[in-house]
C-alpha cells in the first residue's frame, strides 16, 4: 500500500493499494468474494465489511473510501425504513450504487484484457535494443596559414562558375515589315496569318510582322477575321471607302 500527501489544492490524500484501488475496487473485491450477485446486495453486511476493512488498513483519513462508508450507511438506514404500500413508488436506494458497479466492473475487465495483450505481445516480440556506437576519437589536424590558404584556393577553384547569359538589344523593323504587308496585299486581296508570318522568320521578324498588322489594322488598311476559337485567322483588304 502506497499512502501520498500532496499540496495544496490538490488531492490532499492518496492511496494505492496493490489487490485494489479506489472505493469501488474495494467493494467490488468484497462482493466477488463472497459470490454476491451485485443486483441484489445485502448492503447491511457489506457495509459492516467496508468499514471493517478500512479501518484495518487504516483508511481513516482517505476522503473516498470515509465518502463510500457514509454512502453504505445512507443506502443501509434507507433498506431499514418501512416500504410505502405501492410498490411501484419505491424505488431501491440501490440503484443508484448498483449502476456504478456494474460500470466499474466493465472497465476494470477491459483494463485486465489490455494488460493481458500487452503481456502477450511482449512475451511474443521482444523489444529491440542497438548499442549505442563506439565513440571516434577525435582527430586534429594541425597546419599553418599557408596551408589554409592554399586548400581554400582550392576549394574555390573546384566550385562552378555561373553561366552568364549576354542580351544584345536588336532593333524591329516595323516599317520593313509593312512595306512587305502592303506588296503582298497588292497581289491578294487575303491571305491567312501563317502565310504573313511565313515558315523561316526569326523572332525579330515576326514581332516585326505582328506590330506591322496591328497598326495597318488600326487605321483600316486590313481586317482579322477567325471564324472559330483556335481556328485560322484571315486577313482582308479593307474596301477603300472603309480606308478613307
Amino acid at each position: 500500500m502506497t499512502i501520498a500527501t500532496g499540496a495544496v489544492g490538490e488531492s490532499p490524500f492518496v492511496v494505492r493499494l496493490d489487490a485494489f484501488s479506489g472505493p469501488l475496487d474495494l467493494l467490488l473485491h468484497l462482493i466477488r468474494e463472497q459470490e454476491i450477485d451485485i443486483a441484489d446486495i445485502p448492503i447491511a453486511r457489506i457495509a459492516d465489511q467496508f468499514l471493517a476493512v478500512i479501518h484495518q488498513l487504516g483508511l481513516n483519513d482517505a476522503a473516498d473510501y470515509l465518502e463510500m462508508a457514509a454512502h453504505l450507511l445512507r443506502i443501509k438506514i434507507q433498506m431499514l425504513l418501512p416500504r410505502p404500500f405501492d410498490e411501484e413508488e419505491w424505488e431501491d436506494p440501490r440503484a443508484e450504487l448498483v449502476r456504478r458497479l456494474l460500470e466499474y466492473e466493465q472497465i476494470r475487465e477491459l483494463a485486465d484484457w489490455l494488460g493481458r495483450q500487452a503481456q502477450q505481445h511482449g512475451d511474443r516480440f521482444a523489444r529491440g535494443w542497438l548499442p549505442e556506437p563506439p565513440k571516434q576519437p577525435q582527430r586534429v589536424v594541425a597546419m599553418d596559414l599557408v596551408e589554409l590558404v592554399e586548400a581554400v584556393e582550392r576549394v574555390i577553384e573546384a566550385m562552378p562558375q555561373p553561366v552568364l547569359h549576354r542580351v544584345v538589344p536588336r532593333p524591329l523593323d516595323v516599317e520593313g515589315a509593312t512595306r512587305r504587308i502592303r506588296s503582298m496585299f497588292d497581289r491578294e486581296r487575303e491571305w491567312t496569318l501563317s502565310d504573313l508570318f511565313g515558315e523561316q522568320m526569326g523572332i525579330v521578324e515576326l514581332l516585326s510582322t505582328l506590330l506591322a498588322l496591328l497598326e495597318l489594322a488600326r487605321v483600316g488598311f486590313l481586317r482579322l477575321a477567325q471564324g472559330q476559337p483556335f481556328g485560322t485567322v484571315i486577313v482582308r483588304r479593307a474596301p477603300a471607302d472603309a480606308a478613307a
